[in-house]
């Protein structure tokens, strides 16, 4: 193995730590990894399908601590995951077909709106679920399910962002962040899991790049999970609006 190879590897266990942190909390943590993945000389959709791995393994490790934390709130994660999933599948497929630059603008655009949201309708951390969600029955289901699709569409596309789309759509459904979180993990792995068969499927995967940024996105998955739980829904819609603003920033700026 080569000098070059390891400091590659050395340099996305590091990148993919702070992905795992920042995507656990928040999310677009994906901004970081798959400009590193392309600059490595990947190919963009081979950069965009080797990302999937640590981002799904990262999610695994995630979920057992919200569930052993009681802050995962079963039935519902299981109702959005299966819409999510089929999106997925749909966008892991025209994950080339889309004008990138066209895209990253509306998705900057996209993320300022979550942050309005996030900032105008606070949900207090008291576990309760209020909003759309709180039922699931009837038209509400249907909204729910369409909502979750289309987020699947797009995180099957290209994955960086959608957990602000995800904590968006918890937060109208009356879930407070730290379980909006828990839900986040949790559907984002099922989907996942479908997304990156596809690219298995089309040989975009590097899986020695791959590994080494999925180790580091557990280590930071582990932290985030705890970190989230620890300071609850106050510090996380802090971090969520930070974070959302200065990805959103370096989006225009692109």
């Amino acid at each position: 193995m080569s000098i070059d190879t390891l400091f590659s590897l050395a340099a996305l266990l590091g990148v993919g730590t702070i992905c795992g942190f920042i995507n656990t909390i928040a999310g677009g943590g994906s901004f970081l990894t798959l400009p590193v993945l392309i600059f490595m000389g990947l190919p963009p959709t081979v950069a965009n399908g080797t990302n999937r791995l640590g981002i799904m393994l990262q999610n695994l490790f995630a979920l057992r601590e919200f569930y052993s934390k009681g802050f995962l709130p079963v039935r519902f994660a299981f109702l959005v995951a299966i819409p999510a999933s089929f999106g997925a599948i749909a966008g892991a497929y025209v994950a080339t077909s889309i004008g990138d630059e066209v895209f990253k603008k509306s998705l900057a655009v996209i993320m300022l709106v979550v942050t309005l949201i996030t900032i105008i309708n606070p949900v207090k951390s008291t576990g309760a679920s209020v909003g759309i969600g709180a039922n699931g029955e009837g038209k509400r289901l249907i909204l729910i399910c369409v909502l979750f699709f289309l987020i699947g569409i797009y995180g099957g596309y290209i994955q960086a962002g959608v957990g602000f789309l995800i904590l968006a759509g918890m937060t109208l459904c009356g879930y407070d962040l730290i379980r909006g979180n828990g839900v986040k993990v949790f559907v984002i792995l099922i989907f996942t899991v479908f997304a990156l068969l596809v690219f298995i499927l089309d040989g975009s995967i590097n899986y020695l790049l791959g590994t080494a940024l999925g180790i580091g996105n557990i280590m930071g998955a582990l932290l985030g999970a705890r970190v989230s739980i620890k300071k609850g829904s106050v510090f996380v819609r802090r971090f969520v609006i930070c974070t959302i603003v200065l990805f959103a920033i370096k989006l225009f700026l692109d």
